[in-house]
């Protein structure tokens, strides 16, 4: 395969937009209360295909449209084959279904699910008013794709929440991305970024949910209802809890984690929001929906933090520069 060749399918699948999944898994996993585990590797692949999937059915669905609108995008410049795109479409779909059964029946239950919505978004429902829902719904089950890989998706329904109402904000913008013309899309993304940091920063019972489901919480509770017991019962679990100094220490600087790290999501996304409404011209809209692209990083990363799982949060942020160094080579829009 030819430079250009590949160049034309890494714009076609958008790959530096790769990055912004990962997170999704690893931060539904700790949102269910336990630690990423092999299946949930698996889960990361599964989403990392329907993805995929999705960008090269988005463009194979809009090859008409953006032959007069972005002529340079790989299938109207003829440098991909339509024929080609919808092939690589239904074989990441496939690939992605194969991922998600063998991380498991309850991930495959998810799975189903996740690659229909994907397929009806961009061949029915993307020009309708339910096409933001519906990929709001996509990143939903893609952060609940995660938590199904512990046995506790549920546990992980608020932060699918919100993370999808991120989602459903971003699509919303995106929609007048070669159009522009109009600053209220920009403005309430600005609102909605505005109200997720606000819930993000302050914490929530994630992080103590998830302490009750580890060896930490089991022993805190235990040390608690033996301690009226025998002395034995109440020494040792004393001795499996940190102290309170360290208690409070840590506790310090997992809210700190997640402060900084709810600032460095409304920064990302708010910036770019800011100046689409100001000025509602195509290449800034364009710019605004990269950056809210981009900024669903440090949510995840906030999110897993905000679960009580800092080693996550950190390994989560660690791949916003990556995506925003191949960002400069490869349009993720």
């Amino acid at each position: 395969m030819s430079h250009s060749h590949s160049r034309a399918w890494a714009e076609l699948l958008r790959l530096p937009a790769l990055f912004t999944v990962p997170g999704d898994a690893l931060s539904g996993a700790v949102a269910a209360g336990a630690r990423p585990n092999p299946r949930t590797l698996l889960a990361i692949g599964s989403s990392l295909c329907f993805y995929e999937a999705g960008m090269a059915l988005n463009d194979w669905a809009d090859r008409a449209e953006d032959a007069a609108e972005r002529p340079h995008r790989p299938l109207p410049s003829g440098r991909v084959r339509p024929s080609s795109a919808f092939t690589a479409a239904c074989v990441l779909t496939a690939a992605g279904l194969g991922l998600a059964a063998r991380a498991g029946r309850p991930a495959l239950a998810v799975a189903v699910p996740l690659a229909a919505t994907v397929w009806a978004y961009d061949l029915a429902l993307k020009n309708t008013p339910a096409g933001p829902v519906a990929m709001a719904a996509a990143r939903g089950l893609d952060h609940l794709l995660g938590a199904a890989t512990t046995g506790h998706p549920q546990a992980a329904l608020p932060s699918a929440a919100l993370l999808g109402t991120h989602t459903l904000a971003v699509t919303t913008v995106s929609r007048r991305e070669t159009q522009g013309g109009t600053s209220l899309p920009p403005l309430a993304a600005l609102a909605v970024t505005a109200v997720l940091t606000r819930l993000v920063a302050r914490g929530a019972s994630g992080g103590t949910e998830r302490a009750a489901s580890t060896g930490t919480g089991t022993a805190t509770g235990i040390g608690t209802a033996t301690g009226t017991g025998t002395g034995a019962a109440t020494g040792t679990s004393t001795g499996a809890r940190r102290t309170p100094a360290h208690a409070r220490a840590g506790r310090t600087l997992d809210e700190a984690l997640r402060i900084a790290l709810a600032t460095a999501y409304a920064a990302s996304a708010g910036r770019r929001y800011a100046h689409a409404a100001l000025n509602p011209s195509p290449p800034l809209t364009q710019r605004a929906v990269g950056g809210g692209i981009r900024a669903t990083i440090p949510l995840q990363a906030a999110l897993a933090a905000r679960a009580g799982s800092g080693l996550t949060a950190l390994a989560i942020a660690a791949l916003a520069p990556i995506g925003r160094k191949y960002a400069k080579k490869v349009s993720v829009t």
